[in-house]
């Protein structure tokens, strides 16, 4: 494994008790990373993440951000701990079915559930960790979007696509508009990838489907995107701020 130097980096990383950002989280902490460990409702297994690198002094934080108050109460809890964050990773995301042949109450019920917690709150945190990587010198973000902003969802995923379009931009405007206070800003757009939210497609139309898609003989897993965002956090590609990064297995390449 490479080593990515991350010893003193204090990182903020929301929906970290499970799939892609678990797997952040875990890479990071393996690097020296003292990691602010986001949950909902797995406590376990967030508490599970934090215990496997005692040394780091990594904590776990409990918030449900479809709730402004929150949100708010999750970053100012995250400072109150660490004093300072280096890094905040904006993982936290959900991918909610409803068709546009649903009756408009259930559809738009879906839709806001989804700005909710896909935008909303990554916004708020944005704002938060602007005020405060200000005051400290600088600090970075990554941001987790997807490959459905460039290539487009099924009729199933509007509010999904929407919000992470919206993610993307906010992200990208972050970086041209305070790259002069030493803040960076990165996209990260992964394809579909292996999680426990993916397990219930691949169970109903089969892993064949999926990899008829893509470029690659496996599916991305969340430990392929690990290296990449702690690779950002380290400082070492501070000059492609603003950038999109696709990692998609080749199945949309722009």
């Amino acid at each position: 494994m490479t080593h990515i130097d991350l010893a003193n980096k204090t990182v903020l990383i929301t929906g970290a008790s499970k799939g892609i950002g678990q797997s952040i989280a875990d890479y990071m902490m393996q690097m020296g990373a003292r990691v602010a460990v986001h949950y909902n409702s797995d406590k376990k297994g967030a508490k599970t993440l934090v215990d496997k690198y005692p040394d780091t002094q990594s904590k776990i934080f409990q918030a449900d951000l479809s709730k402004t108050e929150d949100v708010i109460t999750l970053f100012a809890n995250v400072i109150k701990a660490f004093g300072a964050i280096d890094a905040m990773v904006l993982n936290h995301g959900v991918f909610l079915q409803h068709s546009a042949q649903d009756k408009l109450d259930d559809w738009l019920s879906v839709w806001k559930s989804t700005m909710a917690i896909n935008l909303d709150a990554v916004g708020i945190l944005t704002k938060l960790g602007i005020e405060h990587f200000r005051v400290q010198n600088g600090g970075r973000f990554v941001y987790i979007g997807s490959r459905a902003v460039f290539r487009g969802e099924t009729e199933e995923y509007l509010a999904y696509a929407a919000s992470k379009g919206g993610l993307t931009s906010l992200a990208r405007s972050v970086a041209r508009s305070f790259g002069k206070d030493n803040i960076k800003s990165f996209v990260i757009a992964p394809g579909f990838t292996r999680t426990q939210m993916a397990e219930a497609f691949i169970s109903s139309y089969g892993e064949e489907r999926i990899l008829s898609e893509i470029a690659l003989n496996e599916l991305t897993k969340p430990k392929d995107i690990a290296p990449l965002v702690a690779l950002i956090c380290s400082g070492d590609m501070d000059h492609a701020t603003g950038a999109t990064i696709d990692m998609n297995a080749g199945s949309h390449i722009r």
